[in-house]
């Protein structure tokens, strides 16, 4: 056994009084194994990890009880809650290491990301700066960063979402750990990428012999990658056991909801079953019977496509361009252009939703924002309700974006941070003279607030005083409350556990048939497009690759681009996690062999 944590428990002193994040958890790890720990955000995932780590603050933190064994190569078996600081930074990132969800907070800004593991391995191991500097390079390779030398001297902001992570990657695994603690590595980033990095830290652990704490609160992702699973629910675990135990004889309601809400890809759903739905029948629903009961058949499928496209286009683009210009020199001459749109040419209909999928970079979210002009197009046109958006003058512009609206990706920085949400919603209402007067403003926004499932007082509250998906659902009311007709959703639940996703999909499907809106909806997973919407772009560097009906183009993508992100998408079935088991067997083999 290398890891037993026991009766683990952990409290935090708020203004509000004492919280406990973590109670009564236990759980064992096994030499070589993998352990997948899924909840959702405030379960007491990371807290658990952070308490093995020793990494809780103090105060506010408090590690009330319980016991960590761990079997350190260095000290035999040693309870890590009763050393002393200086023997656990010996441990810390030397036999047990972690890598941290977002990597841009991770990482030093200000040193080059070769310094920074040239660091770590130099605080733990007695060798020069020149053979630190070797070692970097060479796990740098065994990451499979392009172009080791270049990243070794390049700074964080130089490097894409996943080339950061595998520098965090590479620090994790400098001093050859025997435990590695990943927390949400793959959460914000594109399928395909986190595919990459899935099957990467299961090379590097079958390579090294490493077991692994995997967290997430994507289940999909859990089954790809983990032996055994820990389920938790408001800081306790709630079910625990093998992965195909998890996934085919799930026996705890919160587990069946946790692997129902994330949208599947093999049926056309209705609306997705929530957390909700089996914490109310506990002991009836199965996952199965909640999907059967969501299932929209193909003829109704079809009925609803023949109905949208007979309409007049409330939306139409045609070849829509925008390039940036690449300058050199002091004088900024224009020596080439970044094609970030090119060519991009559809309609939508009224009350019909088109998704937008492609990996970052591929001009899914400069298309809405130049639909919108809120980037200026090069060339091509936007006909909105018979109005071209591309001509009309900044006060017509302004007047016809009471129909047109965006929800972001990040409702924390699109809120004002000194607004209260009510004066958040208010403000678009009174400038677009939508009500009489402050009092009408202040009714019509409390409504707007418990239409997208919030309470009246929350109006008095400010941006930062609730979770990720309450100010998402603000984001909504706000964008509602000036009764417009279309909407461009931009990544606006990328960021969300796999719960609270389902939540805002459903209520975004509830205001479209409520109101009769249109969507663009933009994401980089395949998935969550193809459960929101009618029609399908497949965008790759600026173009669109494939179009079609989503359930034609997952049934039978044509584009090898497509084909990728279908593949890359974490399931969750039955069959691809049993694919994944043999998968790892054979990964874990392999040195073995050699």
């Amino acid at each position: 056994m290398l890891l037993e944590v026991r009766n683990l428990s952990v409290g935090f002193l708020t203004r509000g009084g004492y919280v406990k994040a973590v109670e009564e958890v236990s759980f064992s790890l096994q030499k070589g194994q993998t352990l997948g720990i899924v909840g959702e955000s405030g379960s007491g995932k990371s807290v658990t990890s952070l308490a093995i780590m020793r990494l809780i603050p103090t105060p506010p933190g408090h590690i009330a009880g319980g016991e960590i064994k761990f079997d350190s190569p260095s000290k035999g078996e040693v309870n890590l809650l009763s050393l002393s600081e200086k023997e656990m930074r010996q441990l810390r990132g030397n036999e047990i290491a972690m890598i941290f969800q977002e990597p841009m907070t991770s990482l030093n800004p200000v040193f080059t990301c070769g310094d920074q593991v040239v660091e770590a391995i130099r605080l733990h191991q007695r060798v020069s700066a020149k053979e630190a500097k070797e070692r970097a390079l060479a796990l740098f390779e065994e990451v499979k960063l392009p172009d080791p030398s270049r990243i070794f001297s390049a700074y964080p902001h130089q490097l894409s979402g996943g080339q950061k992570q595998r520098v965090m990657i590479a620090m994790a695994i400098s001093c050859e750990p025997v435990l590695l603690i990943a927390d949400e590595p793959t959460t914000a980033l594109d399928v395909t990428v986190q595919k990459a990095i899935l099957e990467l830290l299961q090379e590097i652990q079958a390579k090294r012999g490493m077991s692994m704490i995997f967290i997430s609160h994507d289940l999909g992702v859990i089954g790809e990658i983990c032996d055994h699973v820990l389920v938790m629910y408001k800081g306790r675990v709630v079910e625990q056991g093998s992965v195909v135990d998890i996934f085919s004889q799930p026996r705890e309601p919160y587990t069946r909801g946790l692997i129902a809400c994330r949208p599947p890809l093999d049926r056309r759903l209705h609306r997705l079953p929530t957390l909700a739905d089996f914490l109310k029948a506990p002991e009836k629903l199965t996952v199965e019977d909640a999907l059967r009961a969501e299932t929209v058949s193909e003829e109704v499928y079809r009925a609803r496509q023949r109905n949208l496209s007979a309409q007049k286009p409330i939306l139409e683009v045609e070849n829509l361009q925008v390039y940036f210009p690449v300058t050199k020199g002091i004088f900024g001459r224009v020596v080439d252009y970044v094609k970030a749109v090119d060519g991009v040419s559809f309609n939508v209909f009224p009350g019909e939703t088109v998704g937008l999928v492609g990996e970052s970079g591929s001009g899914k979210t400069t298309t809405g924002r130049a639909i919108l002009r809120l980037i200026e197009p090069t060339g091509g046109r936007v006909v909105f309700m018979g109005q071209e958006v591309t001509r009309l003058s900044a006060e017509a512009l302004r007047r016809l974006r009471r129909n047109m609206q965006i929800i972001f990706q990040d409702p924390y920085s699109s809120l004002n941070p000194r607004l209260t949400v009510g004066a958040a919603i208010v403000e678009p209402l009174l400038f677009h003279k939508i009500v009489a007067n402050s009092k009408e403003a202040k009714e019509q926004a409390i409504a707007l607030l418990e239409k997208v499932g919030m309470e009246a007082d929350h109006f008095y509250r400010y941006p930062h005083e609730f979770s990720g998906g309450q100010r998402q659902r603000i984001a909504i009311a706000r964008a509602l409350a000036v009764q417009p007709k279309f909407i461009i959703c931009d990544e606006s639940v990328s960021a969300l556990d796999v719960s609270v996703q389902a939540q805002v999909l459903n209520l975004l499907l509830d205001l479209q048939e409520q109101y009769g809106l249109s969507y663009i909806f933009i994401s980089h997973d395949l998935s969550v497009v193809k459960f929101m919407s009618d029609r399908l772009l497949v965008m790759h560097q600026g173009r669109v690759v494939e179009s079609g009906y989503s359930e034609d183009i997952y049934r039978n993508p044509r584009h090898s681009y497509t084909q990728k992100l279908i593949e890359a998408i974490p399931k969750g079935r039955m069959q691809d996690i049993e694919a994944a088991i043999g998968r790892r067997k054979q990964v874990r083999r392999a040195p073995i062999a050699q």
